[in-house]
């Protein structure tokens, strides 16, 4: 779609959504907390606390994908997916936020550039990750191609971030430079869906099911490959690693679990291509439940090394198109330095670090602290209390 066709539809279907949020913001405030969620990890874990804190309280939560089969059955709250096709789940979406005392959010969302909450209502920014490689928001490189009335919204929906929840002072710094707001704005309690890493009982009871769900993979080393999300990659699921070559060297030890981002939207063919050596996780939707059983970590910009740290497993960085990517994206200032493993070029050198098996624990450590500073095991429950500090009832 063109640009200017493109913000034609945007801007008609927001105009749109501003009249009819409008009108049921003339209904009564409720002691209501509605979620809009694109990822389920930060939201379950929050829920959680809120449930354990306040039983009663009324919570929605606006799917904007699929959420999986554990969390639907989980969570005793409204689920309603959000802007899809149905005028009826529409309409309730728009009710609920227009009558929540809490919004929290986990992504951008261009509705907030038309909308006005009420004076009392707070929005919160959950993100869906603990760090970042790449560039978001006002500086991403691609923002040049955008027109300016898209550059306006994007500030207009930050400007609607009443707080914006950080694991640290590096990650503070990232989303004020990003979303072009005050440092003021950052709330540190640390990142919900990393208590999950500190939880003992729950980590063994994972692991368990994990492979009883999996028996082919006990007894293996797991090499998860997570890239992350390249623009124009929705339908293309093309992996860049030498599978082949991979299996030949470490089929009689590893398994290769493939977790390609959810944007992706195709279905790849390597497990039959590779039996017994590629098993595909990509529409598995707890990622960190496989962080948490894989070995070993390769990735490129992806945020997950932030979170894997947690675990101090090796994890190895495979950027194939680190000069491009970041001249069209954009990453953060000395990519190869910050990253806490060796940097591969191609599947040769990637070998070779699996099978030497030599990693600098201290460095993985040191960057877990640094950007996990405040995620400590019990950063949902921080953030309930400070909710509970803007007076929701029961």
């Amino acid at each position: 779609m063109q640009p200017m066709l493109r913000e034609l539809v945007i801007a008609c279907y927001l105009v749109v959504f501003k009249v009819v949020f409008t009108l049921f913001k003339m209904t009564p405030q409720q002691n209501k907390v509605s979620f809009v969620i694109s990822f389920e990890e930060n939201a379950i874990n929050l829920y959680r606390q809120l449930r354990k804190h306040q039983p009663s309280l009324e919570i929605v939560i606006l799917c904007k994908t699929m959420v999986s089969e554990e969390f639907k059955q989980e969570v005793n709250a409204k689920l309603i997916p959000f802007e899809n096709n149905s005028i009826r789940d529409w309409m309730a979406s728009l009710f609920h936020l227009a009558t929540s005392r809490v919004v929290i959010i986990d992504n951008y969302y261009g509705f907030l550039s038309v909308i006005n909450f009420k004076k009392c209502v707070e929005c919160i920014q959950i993100w869906h990750a603990a760090g970042a490689l790449k560039t978001f928001g006002l500086q991403d490189h691609s923002i040049i191609n955008r027109t300016q009335a898209a550059k306006r919204r994007f500030q207009q929906v930050y400007d609607h971030f009443d707080k914006i929840v950080v694991g640290s002072e590096e990650m503070g710094k990232i989303f004020s430079e990003s979303f072009n707001v005050p440092m003021q704005r950052m709330l540190r309690t640390g990142i919900p869906r990393t208590d999950f890493f500190y939880e003992q009982d729950t980590k063994r009871d994972i692991t368990a099911s994990f492979f009883q769900k999996h028996p082919m993979l006990a007894g293996k080393k797991l090499i998860l490959y997570a890239p992350t999300y390249r623009d124009g990659q929705l339908n293309n699921n093309e992996i860049h690693l030498d599978i082949k070559k991979m299996q030949k060297e470490l089929q009689d030890e590893y398994v290769l679990l493939i977790k390609l981002h959810p944007a992706v939207k195709t279905i790849n063919h390597y497990e039959e291509q590779y039996p017994n050596f590629v098993i595909d996780f990509s529409r598995y939707k707890r990622v960190n439940e496989l962080l948490l059983v894989a070995d070993y970590l390769i990735t490129d910009y992806s945020s997950l090394p932030f979170e894997y740290a947690l675990l101090t497993k090796p994890m190895i960085f495979f950027p194939y198109d680190l000069e491009n990517y970041q001249k069209e994206r954009g990453l953060v200032q000395n990519y190869e330095t910050i990253v806490p493993g060796p940097v591969v070029q191609d599947t040769d050198q990637l070998l070779k670090v699996i099978e030497a098996n030599q990693f600098d624990f201290l460095s993985i450590k040191e960057f877990s602290d640094r950007w996990n500073q405040y995620s400590n095991g019990n950063s949902a429950d921080s953030l309930v209390h400070y909710i509970q500090t803007l007076k929701i009832t029961d």
